[in-house]
């Protein structure tokens, strides 16, 4: 049996909450009971659970986003907390061996952290990927999942993006040019 990894990216209060520093608002909040409900079973079938959260300096004027967007997910701050149910469920099993928090600088889970360590290590052949945003975040870290020779599940209803256009062109690139499997 192929094992599996559901990577959580960036499903925080600045990228999500109405007042977030880089909020997709309302389209990242319709996700939010499907985002625990996915991470509930996939923790129930044994798979590992990656929180994958951007964390930036403040006083970091040379990280290449601090020219493109507002200061967000600062470390220290309440907008890198999760968002919504999937606190609950981080609070709850933040202790357990098979779910892990990582801090990431970049737009990738992979970029600048020992992720794909951390897989190699449990033999995982197969990521399933939600958060935000469908078109940065995650469509970088499946780019570099896909460049690794992982197979690539995304949840489409467990995702979200600024826009919509900005997510159907995310859903369309990571199916037909990454080859990823999209499920309902």
């Amino acid at each position: 049996m192929t094992k599996k990894a559901l990577i959580l990216i960036d499903y925080t209060y600045d990228f999500v909450a109405e007042d977030g520093k880089l909020t997709a608002g309302k389209l990242a909040q319709v996700i939010s009971e499907r985002i625990a409900q996915v991470t509930q079973e996939a923790f129930e079938q044994g798979d590992y659970i990656f929180f994958a959260i951007d964390s930036h300096d403040e006083a970091d004027s040379f990280h290449p986003e601090s020219r493109l967007f507002p200061p967000h997910n600062i470390k220290g701050t309440s907008g890198r907390q999760l968002y919504g149910p999937l606190a609950d469920f981080y609070a709850e099993h933040q202790d357990d061996a098979r779910v892990f928090w990582m801090d990431k600088r970049h737009y990738s889970a992979f970029s600048g952290t020992d992720l794909d360590i951390r897989l190699r290590e449990r033999r995982v052949e197969t990521l399933v990927l939600t958060g935000v945003l469908s078109d940065i975040c995650v469509l970088h870290t499946a780019i570099d999942a896909y460049n690794l020779g992982y197979k690539i599940e995304i949840i489409a209803s467990a995702i979200a993006s600024i826009t919509e256009e900005a997510h159907a062109f995310a859903l369309n690139h990571l199916e037909h040019v990454l080859g990823a499997t999209i499920l309902p």
